[in-house]
């Protein structure tokens, strides 16, 4: 009986999940392209004497494939090759959290983020836990800076 119920709802599962991708990749590109923060990963700031403030600002997300990615991920880790379900999966992570980023500097004032940096963490592998969805969390984390000679976003 539990077969049975997996099996359909197997196919659910890929629909919906699949769906709420796309809807996801769409968002992310609107939000891409309507973004204002210039955003960079050098550590030391151009014109550093127009700064008039700067602060740490961060960005963070989980994301999770479905069982059925995770499960066609798996049975790619015994045979070798990409595992496109991992790289989506951190894709979407990376996108997110840099767009939270610039969501807190923009809120703060600022133009720009410098010495961007990205932390991840397999939440799905933390205190041994196997099966279920993949699962990953992205923090991002920079410097947002407010010049004088610039308004605000």
């Amino acid at each position: 009986m539990d077969l049975v119920i997996q099996l359909i709802l197997l196919p659910i599962g890929v629909v919906f999940g699949g769906l709420a991708q796309r809807r996801h990749h769409r968002s992310l590109e609107a939000r891409e392209t309507a973004s204002t923060i210039r955003v960079d990963n050098r550590k030391l700031v151009t014109e550093p004497g127009q700064v008039v403030d700067a602060t740490l600002v961060i960005g963070q997300v989980v994301v999770a494939t479905d069982y059925w990615k995770t499960l066609t991920t798996q049975l790619r880790n015994l045979v070798g090759g990409e595992m496109k379900a991992a790289h989506q999966l951190m894709d979407r992570g990376r996108r997110e959290a840099i767009l939270r980023l610039c969501d807190e500097a923009q809120r703060f004032g600022a133009q720009e983020v410098w010495n961007l940096r990205l932390e991840f963490c397999n939440v799905g592998m933390m205190r041994g836990r196997t099966g279920g969805a993949m699962q990953v969390e992205v923090v991002a984390y920079g410097t947002a800076v407010r010049r004088a000679d610039r308004p605000a976003a």
